[in-house]
């Protein structure tokens, strides 16, 4: 085996061992990374952010004690949709993005970037999947 043929399989090797790389939306507000295989949305420090199975497209039902436990990702009051992402209206007055319709949350439990730990919680919580 020549050196040529050694270096061509590491340069391979190397390509496809490349962790993924995060895709920014939002002008870095929200990214897509890889967490366990899957890419995940989370927020600019890369905590996870989650979809409820009780809200509706373009409507949030996560008030008072929920959304102590599931803040929402607030966008500014002037925010406008961009691409699949679109902006709520809450109740408060405030106003939250949402992934494809589906209101996004962080999970209070979450401690560090990466954490999932909100997936699953009560059977209607799940990781924002791109």
């Amino acid at each position: 085996m020549n050196l040529r043929s050694l270096l061509a399989g590491a340069a391979a090797l190397a390509l496809f061992a490349a962790p993924a790389f995060a895709v920014d939306y939002l002008g870095g507000a929200v990214k897509s990374t890889d967490i366990g295989g899957k890419m995940v949305l989370t927020d600019a420090n890369d905590m996870t952010l989650y979809i409820f199975d009780k809200d509706a497209p373009g409507v949030t039902n996560c008030y008072d004690k929920c959304a102590v436990a599931w803040p929402p990702l607030l966008a500014d009051a002037a925010a406008a949709p961009e691409g699949d992402f679109t902006v709520v209206d809450r109740t408060d007055g405030t106003k939250m993005w949402a992934y494809k319709g589906w209101p996004l949350y962080y999970w209070k439990s979450d401690k560090a970037p990466g954490d999932i730990t909100g997936d699953g919680v009560g059977g209607v919580w799940h990781l924002a999947i791109e």
